[in-house]
Order: C-alpha cells, then sequence, then structure tokens
C-alpha cells in the first residue's frame, strides 16, 4: 500500500514520521497529473503548495483550527489530506467533487468563493467571532494567500483590520510570482526582493550550524551576527512594509521543505499576534510540462496527455479567440484604444493584443475596481479602454462601472467573457447575473451578440460609443456556425419565421441557436413562430413592442438569471406601451447552480429545446382554453424550469 492510500484523515498526515514525507509529496504530485489529465483542472498552483499542504495540516489540527484558501483553486491537496482522494476520478463532473472547496464535502473546508482575495476578510472575522466567543485560542485561524490574490484591494482593507489587533491569524502568502499570468505591481516588486534573502537566510543557518560548533569564540560571533540580522535585511530587502503594519513576518520560507514550513508555521502558531510566514514556492513544481509552460505553468488545463502535457482535443474557434482577433483588428485602425486586464492576459485573449500594442496594455492585477475606475480616468484623458474580464467577476466592481463610469459618461468597453452558465468551475463562476445586474444602470448599453459575425461587428459598435459605458458579453467555450438574419427590422435581427407568428421568441445572445431549434419544434406542431435577436438588449428596442402585439404569446430566452434580467425589460415595455398579451419568461433559475459540463446544468434547469417547446406548446393550450383564459394575467413569468414535466 503507498503512504498516499494510507491517507484518510489529517490525522495519518501527522502520524508519518519526517523521513516518509518527500515520498508522500511525490506520490501526491503523480496522483494529481495522472487525475486532473483525465478531468481538467487547476493543475499548476496545486502541485507547487503540496509540500506546504502537508505542513499545514501537521502543525494545525483541522477542523478544529480553520484553514480558508484563496483562492479555492490551489486546495486540491488539502482536499486529497482530508480523505477526498478517492473522489478525484469525477472532479469537476456532475456529481463529482467541486473544484474548490465545498461545505457540502466536508468540515474542513470553510470558503467556497473562488474569486480571489477574500481569504484575509474571512479570517479576520473568524478571530473575532471567536475572541468574541472565548474561542480563540482554542482553535487557530489560517489564511492561505497567493501573491496574486494579495494584489486584490480587499486583501489590503484586510491586512488593515488584521494587522490593529493582537488576534493570532496566521497568514501564509503562497508566493509563486504568479496569478493567472505573472504577479504585477509595487507588492510583486517588493516581494521579489524579498525572495532575495534566500541566500542571506542560508548564510544565517550555515553560521548557526558552524558557529556553534567552534569552541569559544563561536556563540559570541553567531551572537553577534544575529544583532546584525534585521539591519542587514532591512538594506538587503526592506520587509518593514508587513512589520510596520503591526504584522509578524517570518520568511522568505522555501516553500517546497517541509520541515523547514513546518518550523515556521510552528513558530507562527505560537505567536500570539498576526503573522505573516511567506513561502517561496514554483507553481508547477516536479511536473516539467507545467515547469516549462511559459504560458501560465499549466494553471488550468483541459483533458491531457500525462506523457506530453498535450491536450487531447484540439481546440476550434473560440469565443475568447474571436474576440481578441477583433479587437487587434480595430486597435490597428485606432490609436485611442487600449485592454486592461485583471490578472487574466491570457484566459480573456488579451495577450494577442499585449504581442501586437505591449505599450497599450495595462495589467492591474486582481483588482476588477481599481480597472473599472481607471479605465473611466483614461476615457476622460481621450483613450477608449476596452476592459476584459470574466463576467462573474464584473460583479465585484458594480459600483465602479454605475459611479465611475455611467455616472460620468465614460467611453469604456467591458467585455465579458464566460458570461451565462460556465458549468464545471461551479457557483461562483457562472456569469449569470451580468444582465439583470448591469441593466439598472442609466445610459449603461449592453450587446449580447449571437456568434462570431455578430461578436465583431457589435465589438465595433461598442468602441464608437463615446458617450456611455458599453458591455459586449459572450459564453464560455467554442463557437458555433454564423446564423445569418432572413431580415433586419428597426432595432432587431429576423432568425426564423414560419406563418402567423403566434409565438414571438426574443432570443439573447448565444440562445440564439436555441431559439432557432424551438421553433422548428413549433413548427411541426403546427404553431406558427417568429424568432427575433435584439442584438443589443440594453435599451431594448421599441419595435418589440409591435412585435409582441402581433403575437399570442411572447417568450425571451436568455441565459441569465430570470429575477431582473430580459425578460423583465419586455414585461415592462409592453405594460408601458400597453400590449395585453401572455409573457414567458424562461431563463437561469435564480439559485446557485451546482457544478457540471455546461449542456448538464442547462438541462437541470429546464433549458433544453424540449422541454422549452412543451412548456410553450402548454402554455398555448392553456391560451386557446376559454375557462382557462378568465383566468390568465396579461403577464405571465414563468421559468420552464418551475413547470412540471410530466
Amino acid at each position: 500500500m503507498s503512504l498516499l492510500e494510507r491517507i484518510r484523515d489529517p490525522r495519518d498526515v501527522r502520524a508519518l514520521p519526517p523521513a516518509q514525507l518527500p515520498e508522500l509529496a511525490a506520490e501526491i504530485r503523480e496522483f494529481l497529473v495522472d487525475k486532473v489529465s483525465r478531468t481538467g483542472g487547476h493543475l499548476g498552483p496545486n502541485l507547487g503548495v503540496v509540500e506546504l499542504t502537508i505542513a499545514l495540516h501537521r502543525v494545525f489540527r483541522s477542523p478544529d483550527d480553520l484553514i480558508v484558501w484563496d483562492t479555492g483553486h490551489q486546495a486540491y491537496v488539502h482536499k486529497i489530506l482530508t480523505g477526498r482522494a478517492q473522489g478525484f476520478d469525477d472532479l469537476k463532473q456532475q456529481g463529482g467533487l467541486s473544484g474548490y472547496p465545498s461545505r457540502d464535502e466536508s468540515p474542513h473546508d470553510i470558503v467556497e468563493n473562488s474569486h480571489a482575495s477574500t481569504a484575509l476578510s474571512y479570517a479576520d472575522g473568524l478571530a473575532k467571532a471567536y475572541e468574541r466567543r472565548g474561542l480563540l485560542g482554542q482553535h487557530h485561524v489560517v489564511a492561505v494567500i497567493g501573491d496574486g490574490a494579495l494584489t486584490g484591494g480587499m486583501a489590503w482593507e484586510a491586512l488593515n483590520n488584521i494587522a490593529c489587533s493582537d488576534r493570532p491569524v496566521v497568514i501564509v502568502v503562497n508566493d509563486n510570482a504568479w496569478s493567472y499570468s505573472p504577479t504585477i505591481g509595487g507588492l510583486a516588486h517588493h516581494l521579489s526582493t524579498l525572495r532575495t534573502t534566500r541566500g542571506y537566510e542560508r548564510f544565517m543557518q550555515w553560521g548557526k550550524r558552524v558557529l556553534h560548533r567552534t569552541p569559544v569564540v563561536g556563540d559570541p560571533i553567531y551572537g553577534a551576527l544575529h544583532g546584525f540580522k534585521k539591519g542587514v535585511k532591512d538594506m538587503v530587502a526592506p520587509q518593514g512594509l508587513f512589520e510596520d503594519l503591526g504584522l509578524k513576518y517570518i520568511g522568505p520560507i522555501d516553500g517546497h521543505d517541509e520541515q523547514e514550513m513546518e518550523f515556521a508555521l510552528t513558530r507562527a502558531k505560537a505567536f500570539p499576534g498576526p503573522v505573516i510566514v511567506h513561502a517561496i514556492t514554483q507553481k508547477g513544481r516536479g511536473y516539467a510540462p507545467a515547469e516549462l509552460d511559459d504560458a501560465d505553468h499549466f494553471h488550468g488545463v483541459p483533458v491531457f496527455d500525462p506523457e506530453t502535457g498535450l491536450p487531447v482535443k484540439a481546440t476550434g474557434p473560440t469565443w475568447t479567440g474571436a474576440f481578441a482577433d477583433e479587437l487587434v483588428a480595430i486597435a490597428r485602425e485606432r490609436e485611442d484604444v487600449v485592454a486592461i486586464t485583471a490578472a487574466m492576459l491570457g484566459p480573456t485573449g488579451l495577450d494577442r493584443f499585449a504581442q501586437v500594442f505591449p505599450d497599450r496594455t495595462y495589467d492591474v492585477g486582481i483588482a476588477e475596481q481599481h480597472a473599472a475606475t481607471s479605465a473611466a480616468g483614461m476615457a476622460y484623458g481621450g483613450l477608449h479602454p476596452v476592459v476584459a474580464v470574466y463576467a462573474t467577476f464584473l460583479n465585484r466592481a458594480f459600483d465602479q462601472v454605475l459611479m465611475d463610469c455611467a455616472l460620468h459618461r465614460a467611453g469604456v468597453t467591458f467585455v465579458l467573457d464566460r458570461a451565462g452558465v460556465t458549468g464545471d468551475d461551479g457557483p461562483s463562476h457562472n456569469g449569470m447575473w451580468d444582465m439583470a445586474m448591469l441593466r439598472i444602470v442609466p445610459g449603461l448599453r449592453i450587446a449580447a451578440p449571437r456568434d462570431e459575425a455578430t461578436l465583431r461587428a457589435e465589438l465595433r459598435e461598442a468602441v464608437a460609443v463615446a458617450d456611455a459605458p458599453t458591455v459586449v458579453r459572450f459564453p464560455k467555450g467554442g463557437l458555433g456556425p454564423n446564423i445569418p438574419a432572413l431580415r433586419h427590422v428597426d432595432g432587431y435581427d429576423v432568425l426564423e419565421e414560419s406563418g402567423r407568428p403566434d409565438v414571438a421568441i426574443v432570443a439573447v445572445g448565444a440562445f440564439a441557436g436555441l431559439g432557432i431549434e424551438v421553433a422548428h419544434r413549433l413548427k411541426a406542431q403546427g404553431i406558427g413562430v417568429i424568432v427575433v435577436d435584439p442584438r443589443w438588449i440594453q435599451p431594448l428596442p421599441d419595435t418589440i413592442v409591435d412585435l409582441a402585439a402581433a403575437a399570442r404569446l411572447v417568450v425571451t430566452l436568455e441565459d441569465g438569471v430570470r429575477v431582473g434580467g430580459v425578460g423583465d425589460a419586455v414585461g415592462a415595455m409592453l405594460r408601458d406601451g400597453g400590449v395585453d398579451v401572455p409573457l414567458q419568461v424562461v431563463g437561469v433559475p435564480d439559485r446557485f447552480l451546482t457544478h457540471g459540463k455546461r449542456a448538464q446544468v442547462l438541462a437541470e434547469c429546464g433549458l433544453t429545446a424540449q422541454e422549452i417547446s412543451r412548456g410553450i406548446v402548454e402554455t398555448m393550450a392553456r391560451c386557446a382554453d376559454p375557462l382557462d383564459a378568465q383566468d390568465e394575467t396579461s403577464q405571465s413569468t414563468t421559468s420552464v424550469a418551475d413547470q412540471p414535466l410530466g
């Protein structure tokens, strides 16, 4: 039996003799490569925290001691050491292990949110709660945060609060000089400088070993050297940044030396106040393809061949790729167009822009709020910034979009990648709130392209707007074929039309193809239907009212939450226009969705052509019954997902 097979609980980790820990670390790395190559996932970050995580679970007693991970994609090793190794065959699969900590999985998991820079605030709150209840000391609070996440504003707000108290909180900085991209900014430079002190630390360790063995003069000489330690380190690396805040600093520590990590964490655990343990790690450690990958060291990978590190499936054209190419083309024509990323240059496609226009590309770190307001400043200064982020991460910058961009009529374009249901990254990564959230921002305009052609066209339309913020949103993954319009009406494209339009379907963005499929099913039932794509869903074209007035039922399809989404906007337009036509709103239910493949999650929500068509047919049948018609309200906003399926 391997060492890893014997690990069922952190107590098993603590029971191992130190001599066996390198073997355990090697087995974990082999296990990670084998399992993640079959399912996809965050490989590089976890290869880098193997020894660090082992040391954490040997020093602290989880779950009595609370370990908060920031972000959760570096928690695979934690899952393994807390008894979940057998579940890795189904990592990120529907019904299987989450790719992030999950309270439903284990009492060892505390924070499920995969958004960065939150762990320190959570740890601060836990420490305050335990202090108030007289439990602090019985329970230790540990926050593990990467150097990339430490660039986020929330992290610094939390540090400010943690440092002003004597509550013991252990902050482990996993410093691998990366988030998705290399960590940038003043903090990155500071940590880089601190890394240079490793030579000094090794010299002091050598001095301790050698001089203590030297008769008579050894101890005095070492004492003198140690007395100079603070001054020497401050000359080599001004670590006062942390200590001046009031935080005890331990480091830098070799994060791949388990015994050194254990010693440092033991010291931190015993300290009666907040402590930072600065661990230097290597992203992708122990797997050559990941170590040699200059792009992101296998940060997030699809299914791949573990022998070569190459993806098993060749990827076709993607939404992200089409956006990236078109933005470069636009920037060749307009010198005022610049790009902003929040530490996600590659994942958002801005790496292509940066290759062509490096002096027009700005990486602000994990700081979406700063990105939005900085963009407003750029717009006032005569530029047109394009801010590319995942849709779920724009949630964090809502106030800045509202008060800094919209209020000031700033010509800023936000490009939201991975909008709608993303699937296997779980509830916090679904970009399903953007349309509902942004609809209430005065003056802001939202484009939802349905295919590559409309993505390119609507991106150009967005950057042409100089007096208001604009948003272009699109889903994760591969592009389907272009969907040409049958004809153009003022404000929308007609995509499908058959007979008298009994049913008018307003299909938003990537759901255009779904709308056409639904139309084909309805046509087979003898129901006349028209499918339209408004292209810009904020503001909606007034002609939607005329479209609805000619139909017996209006259906909206959107890959966002139903509450406050496009369907609600259409309903308001119909009421304001005095159009008394039933409305069926089809969208994502207002709940957090479990992880799984995108198609599986959509099916679970009833968002398939079959379920939607059946719901429409049932609604039409009720509307045709005179007795039922008396009970019909003018606006019926039911989701197919809420209707009985029998």
